[in-house]
């Protein structure tokens, strides 16, 4: 049974990751129509990153799941490498780059 502090901490962590990922779909949705400048591996990088996200959040499931912790710990496990991505993503399509 999750503990109510530890559901709003799992709800939150989803929250904030969902907001910056929403953020993020419409800055490539924006760059690959031309709207604004983008990187040339940019959709690359957005399938090559899914997929070793997935993978490094299996095995963070896994190691959580054969130590014995808790239904939250492991969920949070779970979410905190798609939530590095997101948040790294975000900043990255967000910082206003200076012409030289």
């Amino acid at each position: 049974m999750i503990l109510p502090a530890a559901q709003m901490r799992l709800m939150s962590q989803f929250a904030r990751m969902a907001i910056e990922a929403n953020m993020v779909i419409g800055l490539r949705m924006a760059g690959m129509m031309g709207l604004m400048t983008q990187a040339p591996g940019e959709p690359f990088r957005m399938v090559a990153e899914k997929q070793a996200a997935l993978s490094e959040s299996m095995m963070a499931m896994a190691s959580a799941g054969m130590r014995g912790h808790s239904t939250e710990r492991l969920l949070a496990a779970g979410l905190r490498p798609y939530g590095r991505r997101t948040r790294a993503n975000s900043r990255r399509l967000t910082t206003v780059k200076k012409s030289r």
